[in-house]
């Protein structure tokens, strides 16, 4: 109920809006209703009451006095609506400054009493079903890692108990491939899981589980860590994909276990006497850069089986057969001694790859030049240039060895190899040469010995020289000043001369003119036994000695 408009009675009510036959009943001629008719006629206008609502108390502030034909206007509608915005804003910011300081609670959703029991019910039912793990509370967020351990109430820059005994950090390795060897670089590539354990009480923390926390690298760079090195080392790093790959775990006594993956290239003394039957021993040596051993105790922590490797790992060219560990101390004159851990590895080559690519063509070469022993001395065009190309193969097997390894002082065992097999092949071309050689001279002293003889015919002594008359080609034979009878080139006559063995002494040559006779096929019959045997035992000697 409100009170009626002016002049009317005091506690007459408000006629309904609905019997009214005006048809614009909020029109001043109606009665003057406002555009808020819930609103009585003692807030429009004569001031509000702030009890009777916020909203209340802000229309009739405001726009108490407008009425239906105000509210017609397009720009004073517009108006209207932006300042009650303006207020409702205004209203909101004052009631947050009031509330300011003070806890807001979170916006709890209450379930009723048997809806909790039922859905606690159904949770045990698929609880037994399925085991569960029991939760790590570790890993349960809480504060952060740096008010867990407290480490800005801690100086890390120095090592764990400074000033005291040396720290004890136990090294253990797990290798996890064996990517390259170069004989050439004199080194190898090595990817390995390091891994460091020492004692830190600064780090210990409470636990009722008594679980270890572990963290990634970026707390490793707030804490302090063993500055472990590789020693002669070419190049190493740290993989980092997809992100660092290490990993820190704390356990509540201060116990820390350091991991981290990395790939390292160091250097490695080879000694290639042997070389392609050689053993090879490498190693990888680990040692503190800043710490001498009375401030840190390097070492293995289960001995030698501190040092894991996987079964797959395999070189092309090497069979692993040892993974083994030590311990020794190093001395520098200038900063003292230090504690060394050497990763040994012992390697021996597969030397199938070198018989098909060296020894099997070196070999097959020398054999080649054997071939020249059987074909006729008189064939020059046959013997020489095989001979010629054999010896250029042999010079090209031996500079593409050369070429694929180091420029070393010493003679390896391949090269022994390959010069041997050359100098066969090379005698092999003088053997033709000498072979060559003595014939000519034979033939030069036949034709001496023809034009200081004399001719007698049919004369077969025992001892004695016996004659044979052949006709030949005078173009084979030799050029002679013969004269021409009639006009017609007469045939010559050429001698051989053949010396006939005694019967009685059963030597030959045993007449004055046995010195003159040379079988220069004796020497290719000799090469044919002499060049072979001398090679097979060469190869036994050799492979006796080196394999």
């Amino acid at each position: 109920m409100v009170r009626a408009p002016p002049g009317g009675t005091e506690g007459e009510n408000v006629p309904d809006l609905s019997a009214r036959t005006n048809p614009n009943p909020y029109s001043k001629n109606a009665g003057g209703f406002p555009l808020f008719p819930h609103i009585s006629s003692e807030h429009r206008g004569e001031g509000c009451v702030v009890d009777k609502g916020k909203h209340v108390f802000f229309v009739c502030l405001f726009f108490g006095d407008l009425t239906y034909e105000d509210t017609m206007r397009t720009d004073v509608l517009l108006m209207m609506l932006v300042l009650h915005l303006l207020l409702l804003l205004l209203w909101t910011a004052s009631a947050c400054a009031v509330n300011r300081g003070q806890k807001l609670e979170p916006h709890r959703h209450f379930r009723p009493k048997r809806e909790l029991f039922l859905m606690r019910k159904t949770a045990h039912k698929i609880g037994s079903a399925i085991s569960r793990k029991n939760p790590d509370l570790t890993k349960v967020r809480g504060k952060k890692s740096e008010q867990v351990f407290k480490i800005d109430d801690h100086d890390f820059t120095m090592r764990p108990g400074f000033g005291g005994p040396a720290v004890p950090v136990g090294v253990d390795v797990q290798v996890e491939s064996l990517d390259a060897i170069s004989e050439v670089d004199m080194d190898f590539t090595m990817t390995l899981y390091l891994r460091h354990y020492w004692k830190d009480e600064r780090l210990s923390f409470r636990s009722n589980t008594n679980h270890s926390m572990t963290f990634d690298g970026r707390l490793v760079k707030k804490i302090w860590v063993p500055d472990m090195f590789f020693v002669h080392s070419k190049k190493s790093f740290m993989h980092d994909t997809t992100t660092d790959n290490v990993m820190l775990r704390v356990y509540p006594d201060g116990k820390v276990l350091y991991s981290l993956r990395v790939t390292v290239t160091a250097m490695c003394s080879m000694d290639l006497s042997h070389f392609p039957l050689d053993t090879q021993t490498c190693s990888l040596e680990i040692e503190s850069y800043a710490y001498t051993d009375d401030d840190l105790m390097l070492y293995w922590k289960e001995g030698n089986r501190s040092l894991n490797t996987d079964e797959r790992i395999s070189v092309s060219q090497f069979f692993i057969q040892e993974f083994h560990t030590t311990t020794k101390l190093a001395f520098y004159s200038s900063t003292g001694w230090y504690n060394r851990l050497y990763i040994n590895f012992t390697l021996r080559r597969h030397v199938f790859f070198f018989l098909l690519q060296t020894y099997f063509p070196a070999t097959l070469m020398v054999m080649l030049s054997w071939v020249s022993f059987w074909i006729d001395r008189r064939a020059v065009p046959a013997r020489v240039p095989l001979g010629i190309t054999t010896v250029l193969t042999m010079s090209t097997i031996i500079t593409g060895v050369n070429a694929s390894m180091p420029r070393v002082s010493y003679i390896k065992a391949v090269d022994i190899y390959l010069w041997v097999s050359f100098v066969f092949v090379f005698l092999s071309v003088i053997e033709y040469a000498a072979v060559n050689y003595l014939s000519t001279l034979q033939e030069r002293k036949e034709r001496k010995l023809r034009e200081t003889l004399p001719c007698t015919c049919d004369m077969a002594r025992p001892g004695t020289l016996s004659w044979t008359f052949s006709e030949t080609d005078i173009n084979t034979t030799g050029k002679y000043d013969i004269p021409e009878k009639n006009g017609i080139k007469q045939d010559v006559m050429l001698m051989q001369m053949a010396i006939e063995s005694d019967p009685i002494t059963g030597h030959v040559g045993s007449g004055p003119y046995g010195n003159v006779w040379i079988d220069t096929h004796a020497i290719d019959k000799y090469s044919r036994v002499i060049f072979p045997g001398s090679y097979i035992l060469f190869n036994f000697i050799y492979w006796s000695f080196y394999s």
